[in-house]
């Protein structure tokens, strides 16, 4: 009881802190939006200045309009009613999948090939590619292979390989302007965002001039979070032979970022100094404080195991651990939102983190069977587990769960638990809070010395902003 006592005090504590930290912020970007707002459609060419400024009827606040609030339109619409002269006349490369909707489930692909406002501007789909778990996103396996489109015939071509690539010089050659629409979950380690790099890049290159077609974050942009990638283990460069790049660890921001795509382009356009020719597509009526369900767009599955929000919320939680012999759920209705292994004993870990009292979270301790989980982790096998539970969305911070289960699970589980170092730090950020934990840190001091950073990250980050 009293430990429990303790545990709920001093994450009260760390809590006022946090949320101290947090509205200071919130009040710099509450002035900052004053004088600089989102813009509809923001041109920058070789890293100029937005080309277009938005009318006030423009900026994506989402307000209620008598009594209904203004539906979300993603970027794919935006280009298309108000910005398809962008793509009048050209030849055009799409990097896509199933994620690539408008607000009716249209995909993306049929909407620039056979659309009437896309063949009254002369637009033409020439050519295809898709990332990681491929067109479909129901691959979870390395070198996928091109693929077939049956509606308009065309080759689809892969970009993952036994890892993310970029579009080859071979296929561009005829290409006018390359467009990217994918769904983000979020979080640091995503591949899709790397594919949008790589395709900046390749634009760069060649000069072709690229469009980033925007799309929400799915657990808001309200917030960033956890570890920033450690600068030296962040790799941008383009993946060659001699360059065997990963597509995820690409640049120091924290775990969970609280950006968007084409915000996440204009950082990358900035910072690295690219010289693509950028131009992205905001979306209409978007707002940072925004879960997906508020958008009403249709959720398509971003990845085999990727469900839900909640498994979207949690995954920073959890991801880390891929680089370990810990079952994250692959192959279970729920994955990233419980953990288990056959030497897990399941109690002990959960009195260990019910102990810590953590924010918007319960932990209970179940049994589950992955069933032809993507990792082979004891396929087939009922083994102990324990299940997270989202108590309270808002006030969440998955990052620290993540520390928090780490900690727990070294605690309990010194000899059984393994994990590869490189792949964990490439995902987790901090080789130094890997370390920590494992050495038995208080979990909360080891996140609360993240904070200087994440919130240096966001008053930079704000810059790219295209939201309010």
């Amino acid at each position: 009881m009293c430990s429990r006592l303790d545990g709920l005090l001093r994450q009260s504590e760390r809590s006022r802190i946090f949320w101290r930290c947090r509205v200071k912020a919130i009040k710099s970007l509450l002035l900052l939006s004053l004088v600089s707002v989102g813009t509809l459609v923001s041109g920058c060419a070789r890293g100029g200045a937005p080309e277009t400024a938005p009318s006030p009827d423009d900026v994506a606040d989402g307000m209620p309009i008598g009594n209904r609030i203004r539906k979300v339109r993603p970027g794919i619409s935006v280009l298309l009613d108000d910005s398809i002269k962008l793509i009048a006349g050209k030849r055009v490369a799409l990097v896509t999948n199933q994620t690539g909707v408008d607000e009716r489930g249209r995909r993306s692909i049929d909407l620039l090939a056979t659309d009437p406002r896309a063949q009254r501007a002369g637009v033409r789909l020439i050519r295809l590619f898709a990332p990681e778990h491929g067109a479909a996103g129901t691959a979870d396996r390395p070198n996928l292979a091109d693929e077939s489109d049956v509606k308009t015939g065309l080759t689809i071509h892969s970009l993952y390989q036994n890892r993310t690539i970029a579009p080859p010089d071979s296929l561009l050659t005829d290409v006018d302007v390359l467009v990217v629409d994918l769904q983000d979950i979020g979080t640091r380690t995503w591949t899709y965002v790397g594919v949008m790099l790589y395709a900046m890049q390749a634009g760069a290159r060649r000069g072709i001039p690229v469009l980033v077609l925007d799309r929400p974050n799915p657990i808001t942009g309200a917030r960033a979070e956890g570890a920033l990638l450690d600068s030296a283990l962040a790799n941008a460069d383009m993946p060659t032979a001699g360059n065997r790049t990963n597509g995820f660890a690409l640049y120091p921001m924290p775990l969970r970022h609280g950006l968007t795509m084409a915000e996440m382009a204009r950082l990358f356009q900035a910072q690295f100094k690219l010289g693509t020719r950028l131009t992205v597509i905001p979306m209409k009526n978007w707002r940072r404080g925004m879960w997906f369900e508020d958008t009403e767009l249709p959720w398509v599955r971003p990845s085999p195991n990727m469900p839900n929000i909640t498994s979207a919320l949690l995954y920073p939680a959890l991801v880390p651990f891929e680089a370990s012999n810990l079952s994250v759920g692959r192959g279970t209705e729920e994955p990233f939102q419980r953990f288990g292994a056959s030497w897990l004993r399941a109690d002990s870990v959960v009195r260990l983190l019910e102990d810590l009292s953590l924010t918007g979270v319960t932990f209970k301790a179940e049994r589950f069977t992955p069933n032809k989980p993507g990792d082979g982790k004891f396929a087939g096998k009922a083994i102990p587990g324990v299940r997270i539970q989202v108590t309270d969305r808002e006030r969440l911070q998955p990052a620290r769960v993540g520390a928090a289960i780490l900690w727990a699970l070294s605690r309990v589980h010194k000899d059984s638990l393994r994990v590869t170092p490189a792949g964990f730090d490439l995902r987790m950020g901090s080789s130094r809070a890997r370390e920590a934990l494992v050495g038995g840190a208080d979990p909360d001091a080891v996140m609360d010395r993240q904070l200087p950073a994440v919130i240096a990250f966001e008053k930079d980050a704000r810059r790219f902003y295209l939201y309010r």
